[in-house]
């Protein structure tokens, strides 16, 4: 049974800082893609962080200098440091690992909420 389970959500001031953690069970974790999504309300979920195999990584222009996803294969963990946070960042972070040959194999966390707020 796969299990995504993240972790490291809250409330935090703008300016502030965050690290959520996605760790997997029942899969072989180094074959996986990991990324973050978020979701505020009424808007689409969004990618937020990718990262590789490899550990290539892509930010879109929204957090680009500000996130940074790692991944430790050894724990079958990823991780998104969160920096800067602005009151815009507020939002449901979904962690999800695609499996890098067969893309239905594709899972997602509980979600964990971030809210940036003085």
């Amino acid at each position: 049974q796969v299990q995504l389970v993240e972790s490291g959500g809250g409330l935090v001031q703008p300016g502030g800082s965050l690290k959520l953690s996605c760790a997997a069970s029942g899969i072989n974790f180094s074959a996986y893609l990991g990324a973050w999504y978020r979701q505020a309300p009424g808007n689409e979920r969004e990618l937020v962080a990718s990262i590789g195999a490899g550990g290539t990584t892509t930010y879109p222009n929204s957090v680009k200098g500000r996130f940074t996803v790692s991944r430790d294969n050894a724990k079958n963990t990823v991780y998104l440091q969160m920096n800067s946070l602005k009151p815009e960042d507020t939002a449901v972070y979904y962690c999800n690992v695609v499996h890098l040959v067969f893309k239905g194999r594709s899972y997602w966390g509980q979600g964990t909420q971030v809210t940036v707020s003085s």
